[in-house]
Parts: C-alpha cells; structure tokens; sequence
C-alpha cells in the first residue's frame, strides 16, 4: 500500500503477495502503481503490503516507508487494516491518499492462458472534497426509509468517514486476496495442463520406441528365417 508523503504528500497503499505460484501478480501491480505515481506530481511515500511488493517497487527507485505483512486468511484482514488506519490517523499532515491493489476480473476464466484472472486497479480515498461528494450524490438510497441522525452531526459525520476508510481498506484487501488465489489457482491448472502434454509426449515417445524395437526384433527374425531357407535350397 502507498501513502503520502508528511509535506505536500501523495499516499500510495499497495496489496501485493508474498506467496509463491502467482505468476506475474506482483510484477503487474508494481508496474500499474509506477506509472501510476509518475503521472501525479509532488513528493510520495509508499506504505507496501508484502515484501515482494515492496522490493519491486524499491527496484524502481519509489521511495516506502511502511512495510506490512500480508494477511494470510480473512481473519487477518481486520487487525491489518486496523493497524493502517491507527498509522495514517498518527501522521500530522495527510496529503491525497491512494489506494492500488488486484482485482478478480468478473466472469474471468483460466482460459485461454494469456487471459488473467485479476486487473490492477486505483482507488483515491482522500481527501472527501467536491469530487467525492459529487459521485457519492449518484448513489441512490436503496429505500424509501431515509435515514434520521441522531445524535451530534459531526461525530456521526467522522464514525461514517471512519467505518468508509475500513471498509475500502478491507475491500481492498479482500479483492487482493481472492486475486491472489485466482491467480495460483490458474498457474496450478497451467501446470497441469503442462504436466498432462508432457505426459502425453513422452508415452508416445515410448510407444514409438518400442514400436520400433518390436519392428526390429520381427526384421531380424524374418532375415534369418530366409537366410536359414536360402541355406537349405
């Protein structure tokens, strides 16, 4: 994950694996957030979540500051994104802060092998200006119950721009996860796919070996059964 920088800063989060068996997911997300970041001026800091991540996209000379380990299962999820929000809540000044990460690719298939399971995808998450708001007033109320505040407008105004932050946070997390599984899965089925026509190679490699010896043997009989009829005329 990336985060902005403490003056003037742009934040960058990024969700990687540090699991082996998923092809190019990391490679193709590092590449997505470098191209990503040169196009927005400025200084900025990247929080990364994973090593691999965070070590190809030091490669490419991004400046990281957080480095968080990956969550292995959905449990793990909410401690990690809660350990992201109470660092961002410490940094005095808070610039534009940007969120990257893999995403499954809806109705992706493992077929053909070219076609990936996941795109990296970019999620500005602050600051709530007018641009936010504006698409936030797109979003229809799913009842004809509109809901009622009770209570202090501001404090209920921060628990709701908190629980956003978790659950864009946690959503992120989640897609990267079910894009890393995708991922391995479909390298899994590459592999095997690979395994069955090498299989299939080498028995037809060994049935025409044997077929030729077999032919050989029956040569060799048939030479001498004409040699020995030869010798006896």
């Amino acid at each position: 994950m990336a985060e902005p920088s403490i003056a003037r800063g742009r934040s960058r989060e990024s969700f990687g694996s540090d699991q082996g068996f998923v092809g190019q997911f990391n490679d193709t997300l590092a590449d997505f957030v470098i191209t990503k970041l040169n196009e927005l001026p400025g200084e900025k800091t990247i929080w990364a979540v994973g090593e691999r991540i965070h070590a190809r996209l030091e490669d490419a000379g991004a400046q990281q500051n957080r480095l968080y380990e990956v969550p292995n299962s959905v449990t793990a999820i909410t401690p990690l994104v809660s350990e992201i929000l109470i660092d961002h809540e410490d940094r005095r000044e808070k610039g534009e802060t940007y969120l990257f990460h893999n995403r499954p690719v809806s109705g992706a298939g493992y077929e053909p092998v070219e076609q990936r399971s996941y795109e990296p995808v970019e999620q500005r998450l602050l600051p709530l200006d007018t641009e936010w708001q504006r698409n936030f007033r797109r979003i229809k109320w799913p009842t004809k119950m509109l809901p009622e505040v009770l209570g202090s407008r501001e404090s209920t105004l921060r628990a709701l721009i908190r629980e956003y932050l978790f659950v864009s946070l946690f959503k992120a997390c989640a897609e990267s996860l079910a894009s890393e599984n995708a991922s391995r899965l479909a390298a899994m089925q590459r592999a095997q796919r690979n395994i069955d026509d090498l299989l299939d190679g080498l028995r037809a490699a060994f049935n025409q070996k044997r077929q030729t010896s077999i032919d050989e043997e029956l040569f060799d009989v048939v030479s001498g059964f004409e040699a020995l009829a030869n010798k006896d005329r």
